[in-house]
């Protein structure tokens, strides 16, 4: 363990607000006040803090004390887990996509997809917004008149995968998202949220690449 960059000591006092705090090399988030929470979007939620038109948002799915923001978007016909933190390096390390940190997603579309276009998805997929390729696919399972398919994304442009599949033939019917980098939850339902535990926030920090330097902030707006 580190404060500051350097080896702490038995007995050592900190002030959590302003020591940086690692354990391995990887933040400590010990800032009074910051919340992590995960959650799973429902099909018709935006994923923003408001909306002008009315719609429910996912801020409303987690308590209104502290306030928190989304990390990242799903679009509103998409479904499955997004996080919502107060915790600025966190949101930052999650959603720039120099850090790498994974989505993955099961993608149901429509038709046959052939072994050929489901590799098209790593070697890229030319898009209006310039070409976009997945980190990595896999073949679910093949159902008559439809394709169940994992796709491990690190960027999170607009529609993305919806956008790259209709340019490959294939609509999308139904979009999940199952993981964020190394943090996921089989058993939480659409609409149901908790709490991040320590070891999942450090998780996150890690596959980032974060370093004691990256200390957790609070966050005032969305990202």
């Amino acid at each position: 363990m580190t404060v500051d960059g350097v080896p702490a000591r038995i007995g050592q006092q900190i002030d959590p607000v302003v020591a940086k705090v690692a354990v391995d090399g990887v933040p400590v988030p010990l800032l009074p006040g910051l919340v992590s929470y995960l959650a799973y979007k429902p099909v018709g939620v935006v994923s923003t803090a408001s909306d002008p038109q009315g719609r429910p948002t996912v801020v409303e799915l987690v308590p209104a004390e502290p306030r928190v923001f989304p990390v990242g978007r799903l679009d509103a016909a998409s479904e499955g887990l997004l996080l919502l933190t107060n915790d600025g390096t966190l949101a930052n390390l999650v959603t720039h996509p120099r850090y790498g940190v994974t989505k993955t997603y099961t993608v149901l579309v429509e038709g046959d997809l052939a072994d050929r276009a489901l590799g098209r998805l790593t070697i890229g997929v030319d898009l209006d917004d310039g070409p976009a390729r997945a980190a990595a696919t896999r073949l679910v399972a093949r159902r008559p008149g439809e394709t169940l398919v994992e796709v491990v994304m690190t960027e999170g442009r607009k529609r993305e995968i919806r956008r790259m599949m209709e340019a490959l033939g294939h609509p999308v019917r139904r979009l999940v998202r199952t993981a964020i980098g190394g943090v996921h939850d089989q058993a939480l339902r659409p609409g149901a949220h908790r709490p991040l535990t320590i070891a999942e926030v450090r998780s996150l920090y890690s596959e980032a690449g974060a370093t004691w330097q990256d200390a957790p902030a609070p966050m005032t707006e969305e990202i």
